[in-house]
């Protein structure tokens, strides 16, 4: 095919995603620069910095932040870890093994309001809720958990729902993994921490780094299970930095000061991602 038929060809696809990506950021870092407010839209105007300003030595800000460094990074180590626990226990034949597969891997396709108000009624309420049922069973008091644990309880949630993500990235590429290897080192004497150290988990980077980055392009913009069971609160202990954005925008009716939220979001996505990229993206090249 024609080199110049075939851009012409790509064009309209190029264009309209460029369009789909450009004119929201466009507009978004438009409305950080100025006042407006939903309840008073005629007193818009130009205002330079100012939103920025007021939104980063907002007193939840940094708090936001941390919170949000904090639930990525422990959603991420405990899905990983528990995902790959999963992967290397079924991955051995026994009896049942399809209906386990599914039964672990049935999580993921709950929709997130869907699995907070299971975990906030279910499983976490102090009154009727199964984990109350359990601490009451052995004489023990039952803990509120959403209100003197709040961020240890979203992170609880959201590691249920997507560690069946990873036990079936894992799961997958341990079936390509050479069985050869494995029985060589079996009757060379090496017992199983020392196959998994050598052969499966150097097997496994590659699918570990993949998981790892799209869990944190994912849970950067974790909201649904905060606005659901905490409301950010006690004392915005499980308030994220995208829950605070939600809080300027539709509680506080101030679209400037949402937006420059959204514009720093994106810088401080940008900060993760290229540290992150440069710590295991080795593991991503061909």
């Amino acid at each position: 095919m024609n080199p110049a038929l075939a851009r012409w060809l790509q064009a309209p696809s190029v264009v309209v995603l460029l369009l789909w990506m450009i004119v929201p950021l466009g507009m978004t870092i438009y409305f950080s620069t100025t006042r407006y407010l939903l309840l008073y839209p005629e007193r818009s105007g130009f205002i330079g910095w100012s939103n920025y300003e007021f939104f980063y030595t907002d007193p939840a800000f940094w708090p936001a932040i941390m919170n949000t460094l904090v639930l990525v990074g422990s959603v991420i180590f405990v899905t990983v870890v528990l995902g790959l626990a999963l992967a290397i226990l079924v991955d051995r034949p026994f009896k049942g093994r399809g209906f386990v597969r599914v039964l672990l891997i049935s999580p993921f396709f709950i929709m997130p309001t869907v699995n907070a108000l299971i975990w906030k009624n279910m499983m976490m309420n102090p009154i009727y809720g199964i984990f109350a049922v359990i601490w009451q069973f052995f004489g023990a008091e039952p803990v509120n958990w959403l209100s003197q644990m709040p961020l240890f309880s979203i992170i609880v949630m959201v590691s249920w729902q997507w560690t069946p993500f990873a036990f079936l990235i894992f799961m997958t590429s341990l079936q390509s993994q050479d069985q050869e290897q494995k029985e060589a080192a079996t009757l060379d004497g090496a017992g199983f921490w020392a196959q998994f150290v050598t052969l499966t988990l150097p097997h496994l980077a590659r699918p570990i780094a993949i998981v790892i980055m799209i869990q944190m392009i994912f849970h950067l913009s974790i909201f649904a299970e905060i606005f659901v069971t905490t409301g950010g609160g006690p004392g915005n202990q499980s308030t994220n930095l995208t829950f605070m954005i939600f809080m300027q925008a539709l509680q506080g009716f101030d679209v400037g000061v949402a937006s420059a939220g959204g514009v720093l979001a994106i810088i401080l996505a940008n900060i993760v991602a290229y540290f992150l990229i440069r710590a295991i993206g080795k593991n991503l090249t061909v």
